[in-house]
């Protein structure tokens, strides 16, 4: 027998409340206690908050991912147009088609490759945040390693000139402020002005790899990329280099500010790394786990489902609240102590099923290289005055997080 998604809007929280973005998993935990779905009014959709109902969500091939044009169309033409032609944004059998060709160009070995050199770059940025951390004043690791390390290395991984790659993240960071609910209409033009400037530039950057194709080159491997007779057109192939700047952007910058955050709060399980390097993998797992860079993913029924005895009628948006999965008592243990050797960590910071993120092997190494780097160069590595977090609940992430030596 189905049952009823549970609650009002005002009973479940608030995405605009200071107090519930600084920390949403109190409210989350009440949640889970009284049902794996509910329905917010205030979002306009069922919310899934237990592990099993957001894999669920996820998995199920009755739900996808129906993009519809931001409207006004003609005010969004460029926004639009990265979201018609990407991968997250599609299902089959559109999915299938781009995951394969895109696919195709990164089993080209370009996260192995580039490993020694993310290693390098990651070692050199923390290498400055050490040198400013000998005047004794506070640093901004935000700023400092976690920002720029994701762009250099999307952009070395695309092939953007280095006189170029200061465009890509205030480009980025514009763009992702439309992923919000009910975002500012200033807000809102930046981001159709900044997607502008950057289909415009890739355009560009994709018109000369196919008069001048480069080895290691993941921009060339997309325009060569083909199966048989079928290859990407040139704005899928813009709108792939998007998807992965902004998702591989904000999800590493958010995954080392919220998750160093949380590690350097615990100087025991800081000290456990420090003495252990075996303890980095799983320790970037547990950042990812523990302060969702994605707090929040939906999707649409395409037929009649049932998600965790909720009924979702065809039609019905519903989203997965992967803060809410990733600490339910249900599959992690203690989910609310942040332990840098948890295993398994079954977490869904990457998603699940066929929209499993692509760049999930990408994001592990940058994340593994970022603690790898400072468990060496900074042992001593402690919280500065308290971080500053972003007003903004979809995307979760800090705009500064102050460090000391120790």
């Amino acid at each position: 027998m189905a049952l009823s998604a549970t609650g009002a809007s005002g009973d479940l929280f608030d995405p605009t409340d200071p107090a519930f973005l600084a920390d949403p998993y109190p409210a989350f935990a009440r949640l889970r206690a009284q049902g794996p779905v509910h329905r917010h009014d205030g979002l306009g959709l069922l919310v899934a908050v237990s592990h099993q109902a957001c894999d669920a969500v996820l998995r199920d091939r009755g739900l996808g991912r129906l993009w519809r044009d931001r409207e006004p169309v003609e005010t969004f033409e460029a926004f639009n147009l990265l979201h018609r032609t990407s991968i997250l944004e599609s299902e089959p059998p559109t999915h299938t088609r781009l995951r394969r060709l895109v696919a195709g160009a990164f089993a080209r070995g370009h996260v192995e490759r580039m490993r020694p050199w993310i290693g390098a770059l990651a070692d050199q940025l923390v290498a400055d945040l050490a040198y400013r951390l000998t005047a004794g004043d506070d640093a901004d690791l935000l700023a400092l390693v976690a920002e720029p390390l994701p762009v250099e290395v999307i952009a070395q991984l695309l092939g953007v000139p280095a006189a170029d790659r200061g465009l890509l993240r205030p480009w980025s960071n514009a763009i992702v402020k439309l992923y919000e609910y009910q975002p500012a209409p200033e807000l809102q033009r930046e981001a159709e002005r900044s997607a502008a400037a950057f289909v415009a530039y890739l355009r560009e950057l994709v018109a000369e790899r196919r008069r001048s194709p480069r080895p290691d080159d993941l921009v060339s491997d997309l325009v060569a990329a083909a199966d048989g007779a079928d290859r990407l057109s040139g704005d899928e192939i813009v709108g792939t280099c998007v998807l992965l700047l902004m998702a591989g952007h904000e999800a590493t910058v958010n995954v080392v500010g919220n998750g160093l955050a949380a590690l350097l709060e615990r100087p025991q399980e800081w000290a456990r790394v420090v003495a252990d390097p075996a303890l980095v993998p799983s320790a970037a797992e547990e950042m990812i786990r523990f302060d969702s860079s994605l707090q929040l993913f939906e999707r649409t029924a395409t037929r009649d489902v049932m998600i965790g005895g909720v009924d979702v009628p065809e039609g019905t948006k519903i989203a997965a609240l992967l803060g809410a999965a990733n600490r339910d008592p249900a599959v992690f243990a203690d989910p609310d102590r942040f332990d840098v050797g948890r295993t398994p960590n079954p977490h869904l910071g990457f998603g699940a099923g066929i929209h499993f993120c692509l760049g999930a092997p990408l994001a592990r190494v940058e994340v593994q290289a970022v603690l790898a780097a400072l468990r060496i160069r900074l042992p001593g590595l402690a919280p500065g005055t308290a971080p500053r977090r972003r007003p903004e609940f979809v995307i979760r992430g800090l705009r500064e997080l102050p460090v000391r030596a120790g």
